[in-house]
C-alpha cells in the first residue's frame, strides 16, 4: 500500500462529508461522519501497513521526530482533494496509528456559520483578548477562521497567526497574513508570541494557550494594544478565567486577574451537536467583559460570573450555555437528549425545559 492508497482513504472522508479519518492496527479504517464513527467497507490493517502508508507522506526529519518523540503534527494538503491537519501517534507494540481531519480550503463567513451577530461586533475591536474555547472537535479553529475572515474582508491589518501545525490558509484580502507553524518557523508558541510583538502585529492568533509563559505573554499583548485571538480546552467562560487564573502561582494570580481584567474582551465557549435530521449546530456560550464582570474578576469573585452574564443580554450580547440549548431546542434543531448529554449545567437545563 502506498501514497495512492492513503489519498484513496482520505478521498472517502471527503466523500462522505466526514470530519475525520483513523487508522489503527487491527481495525478498519474509519471516519467520523456527524460525530460518530463509521468503520469503512475494508480489510483491517495491521501496523505495518498503516507505517508504509503514512511515511509515504512526510520527510525523513519528520520520521525522525516522530521516532524520538513518538507524536508527530502537521498539516498536508493534496491539490485534488483538500487539506489536512494530521497526527501521527504510536499505540502498544511500537505500532504506528494516525488521525487525519480535514481542514476547509473555502473558509467560512460568520454568516455561512450562522453565527451569532455579537460575533461581527467582537472583531471590529482595536485590542483585547478574545478566547474562543471548547473540548477537542467543537469547530474552535472554524469559528476562528470566520472570525479572521471577516476582519480580513474589511479592514486593513497585519495579521500573524501562531499554530502547530496552521490550519486555515488565508489568502491576503484586504488585510495581511503571516501564517507561522510551530516547530518549523518558530520553536514554541511563547517565543513567536514574544517575537510578534516586534513584527508590527494588529492582530495575533494563538493557536493554543499551553503554558504560563504564552498566556502571560497573550495578556500582555492585548494589554499593549493588540487584537489576540487565542484558545483554550475548557468548556465554558468561567472555567475559562478559573484556568488562567489557576495556572498562576498563588502571588502572581492577584497580577493576572488585574490584567486579566483590563485585557480579556470575549470568552466564546463552545460545542457542536448532532442536527435533527443531519450534520451538526453550533452552541454558543458567550461572555462579554464590562465593569461588573471585571470587578468580578479583580475581587476573585469568578463564581459570580455565571449570574452577572445572565442579566440584561439584550444590551450585552451575552448567552450562556443553557439559554443557547434553550433557543435550539424550540427551533427543533436539536434533540432533548442530546442537549442533556452536552450540557455543562444538565440540572439548570431540566429546571429551564421541564423535567
Amino acid at each position: 500500500m502506498g501514497a495512492l492508497n492513503i489519498k484513496a482513504l482520505l478521498k472517502n472522508v471527503v466523500a462522505y462529508k466526514a470530519s475525520d479519518l483513523h487508522l489503527v492496527s487491527r481495525s478498519e479504517p474509519q471516519i467520523r461522519i456527524d460525530g460518530k464513527l463509521v468503520a469503512l467497507d475494508m480489510d483491517k490493517l495491521e501496523g505495518t501497513t498503516i507505517e508504509e502508508m503514512c511515511y509515504t507522506l512526510i520527510t525523513d526529519k519528520q520520521k525522525k521526530k516522530l521516532e524520538e518523540e513518538k507524536e508527530l503534527d502537521f498539516a498536508i494538503m493534496f491539490p485534488d482533494i483538500g487539506r489536512f491537519r494530521a497526527n501521527y501517534y504510536y499505540t502498544m507494540n511500537g505500532e504506528v496509528a494516525a488521525a487525519f481531519r480535514i481542514i476547509p480550503v473555502n473558509i467560512p463567513s460568520l454568516d455561512e456559520l450562522n453565527s451569532p451577530v455579537v460575533f461581527k461586533d467582537i472583531v471590529q475591536r482595536e485590542k483585547g483578548l478574545i478566547l474562543v474555547t471548547g473540548p477537542t472537535g467543537s469547530g474552535k479553529s472554524t469559528t476562528l477562521a470566520a472570525l479572521l475572515n471577516e476582519i480580513n474582508l474589511h479592514e486593513h491589518r497585519h495579521i500573524i497567526t501562531i499554530e502547530d501545525p496552521v490550519e486555515f490558509v488565508h489568502s491576503n484580502k484586504r488585510s495581511l497574513f503571516s501564517h507561522r507553524n510551530v516547530g518549523e518557523d518558530t520553536k514554541t508558541f511563547a517565543r513567536a508570541l514574544k517575537f510578534s510583538l516586534r513584527e508590527d502585529p494588529d492582530v495575533i492568533l494563538v493557536g493554543e494557550m499551553r503554558d504560563q509563559e504564552t498566556i502571560s505573554t497573550a495578556i500582555t499583548a492585548a494589554e499593549t494594544g493588540h487584537l489576540v485571538f487565542a484558545t483554550l480546552h475548557t468548556n465554558s467562560a468561567v472555567q475559562t478565567i478559573n484556568r488562567i487564573v489557576d495556572s498562576f502561582d498563588g502571588a502572581e494570580q492577584i497580577q493576572v486577574r488585574n490584567m486579566l481584567a483590563t485585557s480579556l474582551y470575549a470568552v466564546i465557549s463552545q460545542s457542536l451537536l448532532p442536527r435533527i435530521g443531519g450534520g451538526r449546530v453550533a452552541i454558543h456560550e458567550i461572555l462579554i467583559n464590562n465593569s461588573a464582570i471585571a470587578n468580578l474578576i479583580r475581587e476573585n469573585k469568578i463564581h459570580q460570573i455565571y449570574s452577572q452574564m445572565q442579566l440584561n443580554q439584550q444590551k450585552t450580547g451575552m448567552i450562556t450555555q443553557t439559554q443557547a440549548m434553550v433557543k435550539n431546542l424550540r427551533a427543533n434543531t436539536i434533540t432533548r437528549e442530546d442537549a442533556i448529554r452536552y450540557s455543562t449545567q444538565p440540572q439548570e437545563l431540566l429546571n429551564n425545559i421541564g423535567m
